[in-house]
Parts: C-alpha cells; structure tokens; sequence
C-alpha cells in the first residue's frame, strides 16, 4: 500500500518539528506557586494572622478566609492549566495536565468545603446563634451567597464525577460535558467574592491580583478553547473524504482540506473532532493521527469503542468538521539518540505508525514491537510492511492472549521470559534507542517498567497517556 505522504514530504515535515524549550515548563511551574504565595501575603497583610489571636470567633473566620482564598485561586489555575494554552500544553503534555489538574481540583474543593464550615462555625461564635440558623441566615443575607451555594453544587458534581469509581461507569461524553460545570462553578463564585470578600472590600492591592487572575482565566478560555480552535476550522476548511474499516472494529477517517501544512501538528498528535454529521455534533472527541500530516490530507483512526467512535464508521464524505489541536507531546522532539524503537499495543499502534512514518531515522535504526491477541487484530498490516521495506524498519509482531499469572507485557506464550529479558531480545542495546510506547495503561505500565529495568534511561523514554 502506497504511503499517505511522499518521502520528500516526509522529509520536509521532519524538518518543521521544533523542540519546546524546556525552560517553559520551569516558568509555568514558578507561576502557580507564586499565585499561592501572592493570596497568602495579601491575607496577611489584611491582618489575617493577628485575628488567629483575636478570640475563636475571629479565629475561625480568618481560617475560612484562607482556606476559600486559596481554593479559588486553586480553582482558577485549573482553569487555566486545562485552558489548552500552547505553552502549557506543549510543556508538559495533556496527560500529565489532565494528572495534575485532577490533584489540584481535589485540593481546591477540599479546601472549599473547609472554609464553608469555617466561616459558618465563625460566625455562630460571633453572633451567638446555632448552626443552622446561621447557616441559613449567611445563605439569605449576605450578598451573591446563593450563586455561590449554586457553584458549589455545580463543583461538587464535577468533584463527585471524577472519582475513579464514577469516571469507571460513564460514557466520555457525559463525563466530559459534567466536566464543563466547572466553568459554571467559577463563574457563580465570583460575585460572592466581590461582594462579600473582605479583601476584595478593604485592599486595592487584591483587587488588582483577583481581577487580573479571573480576566487571565477567561481569556485563556475564550482564545485557546474556542476562538482558536474556530478559526482554525473555519480557515482550513476540513471535511471527510473517506472512510476505510481496518478491521473489524476499526476505521480510519480521511480528511481532507485547506492548507493544513499551516497546522502546527507533528506525527504523534492527536486532535478533539466534533463531525457535523446530526445528534451529538456538539460533542467533541480525542483522535490520533494514524499518518503523517500532509498540506491537503489528515487520517484520524480509531476503535469502536463508545457511541462516538461507532459513528466514526458512518460518516459521510463532505461532512464538515471542527477541530481543536494539535496537542499530545509523544512526538519526536525530545529525542535524544537516532534510533528508535515503538512499542504498540491495540489501537496504540495509531500515533507509532505515524511517527514511524514521520521521524528521520537510517535504515536499520528503527524496530517496531506489536503486541496484538491475534493476527487478525493488527492494524495496518499490509502499511507497516511496505512502511518496514521502504525505511528499513524491523518488525516484531508479539501474538496471543495475555499472560494471566503475572502484570505482563508479553502473551502467555512467553510466560518462561521476564519482561525485560523479553525486551532486550527483541531489541538488543535498548538503552541507545529512544523509545516511543502506546497502549492500554496496565500495558504501558509494564512495557515502561521493563524497558527501564533493561537500563534505558528514562529521558529516552516516550509515553503519553490517553485513557481519560
């Protein structure tokens, strides 16, 4: 089968890829701690610290303005970290974004819970009364109290629904459009705080701060999640072309449109599609790229796996399209050596087979590991052999059910091997290759825990995660 892109555009593309300075990830890093030591400087120079002497009613009250006061700044850097700002993105990739802003979410709503009791338990000292008349008289009285009890209901449903058992039991696309509450939640929030904050009400100083971190927020939304991805779409026009089964439960999407040399995407990228196609357009979902990105052609392809991944095989050529992307750092730009080595499982092979295609390597300086139940689960078979001839690839198809005894990489045919002895027969000197692994996350956890007990060190170790 001929390759979707020419050597020579190959070689032009290889050429494009630019290597994100590393400092990048030092200043966004250096930012959010600041951000953190900025909200507690300005509670104590709004004399947050004396009031912990002050009597327990002020105790506890100063307590609960901490507490909220990080926790809405908590709330706003994860805005802006899952803002898909190219800075951020391209420092640290969405996978580890997605970990991180996961443990950031946690600490905010955490945090929010306890100021909530703090400041309720601080005001029934002050005024004398019971907690529940308390409770409800900050809810009815205090201005922008009942927005705020709005957003922490809106939070609380997406905390609830990002708890591994309940993330387990949903559909991606109802995860995901839960998920976007968050923005809601932040947005309800903000009149309590301006009217009811004391800082907001006694220090210009934090006025600027929190005017200039919410204004920071929104514009980050509104140009990197929807203005962006907009004019990229509307500019390079993209519509389905095709649509080709590569087995019998996975599909390939061409694309075709204008100018997408333009697009900033390098093998190994994924892009979020939303396909104009009926019900369900609205929502959009995470696709690799299976080829090298040529100026007129893009080819997503994807696993049957959910409702929107089974629509994939009923699209219709002329569909429009909407994307959002490039993103995903498993790309080559943080190579170290010339050689590589991929290891694939499943579906897994989609971004490896696009950097197989795209990275410039000699002849012989390539190896492909992949893993699949049986020969008829290989994607891009009859590709990866006329890719392996072409370029001088070694291949490695690694067949048959799992092995049961053991978390393994390898079938339960090689069950008498050790998963790094396994590795290094298939390739000899790993520690000078750059290795590039996708797959099921057990998988990759195995395949990375061989690799580095075979003594690759881990700078030359390329892995992304997609599981969501």
């Amino acid at each position: 089968m001929t390759s979707l892109l020419s050597p020579a555009r190959a070689a032009h593309t290889r050429r494009r890829t630019r290597r994100t300075p590393r400092w990048w990830r030092d200043v966004v890093g250096i930012a959010c701690w600041a951000s953190a030591l900025i909200v507690i400087a300005l509670w104590l120079s709004g004399r947050g610290a004396q009031l912990l002497a002050a009597g327990p009613a002020d105790l506890f009250t100063s307590l609960g303005r901490i507490t909220g006061l990080v926790a809405a700044d908590l709330l706003l850097i994860q805005v802006i970290l899952m803002a898909r700002v190219p800075i951020i993105e391209r420092s640290y990739g969405q996978d580890e974004l997605a970990r991180r802003h996961r443990l950031v979410g946690f600490a905010s709503f955490n945090l929010l819970m306890l100021h909530v009791a703090l400041i309720l338990i601080g005001y029934t000292l002050r005024d004398h009364n019971d907690l529940l008349h308390e409770t409800w008289s900050a809810t009815t009285s205090y201005g922008g109290m009942l927005l705020a009890v709005a957003a922490a209901i809106a939070l609380t449903a997406v905390v609830v629904t990002s708890v591994r058992v309940a993330r387990r039991k949903l559909r991606y696309e109802s995860w995901h459009l839960l998920h976007l509450y968050a923005y809601v939640g932040v947005g309800l929030s903000v009149p309590h705080e301006i009217w009811t904050g004391a800082d907001f009400a006694t220090s210009s100083l934090a006025r600027v701060y929190w005017w200039s971190v919410y204004a920071m927020a929104l514009v980050a939304v509104v140009v990197y999640r929807l203005g962006l991805p907009l004019w990229r779409s509307l500019r390079h026009g993209i519509t389905v072309s095709s649509v080709v089964r590569e087995s019998p439960d996975v599909v390939s999407v061409h694309l075709t449109g204008r100018g997408l040399h333009r697009l900033p995407a390098m093998a190994g990228q994924y892009f979020v599609f939303r396909f104009l196609d009926g019900a369900g357009w609205s929502r959009g979902n995470p696709y690799s790229l299976s080829a090298t990105p040529s100026p007129r052609q893009l080819r997503v392809t994807a696993k049957e796996a959910g409702d929107s991944s089974r629509r994939l095989a009923w699209l219709r050529p002329g569909t429009k399209v909407l994307i959002e992307g490039p993103y995903g750092r498993l790309t080559g730009e943080h190579r170290v050596t010339s050689k590589v080595a991929m290891l694939a499982c499943g579906i897994g092979i989609t971004p490896l087979r696009s950097l197989l295609e795209g990275l410039d390597y000699a002849p012989g300086d390539a190896v492909l590991v992949y893993r699949a139940h049986a020969a008829e689960d290989l994607v891009f078979g009859a590709e990866l052999d006329e890719l392996a001839a072409r370029r001088g690839i070694e291949l490695h198809y690694v067949l048959g059910p799992r092995l049961r005894d053991r978390p393994s990489w390898l079938p339960q045919s090689a069950a008498n091997w050790s998963d790094a002895d396994a590795l290094r027969s298939l390739v000899p000197g790993i520690e000078g290759y750059d290795v590039f692994v996708c797959g099921p996350d057990p998988w990759m956890d195995a395949v990375c825990a061989a690799a580095l007990a075979a003594g690759l060190p881990t700078e030359q170790l390329h892995q992304e995660r997609f599981s969501w």
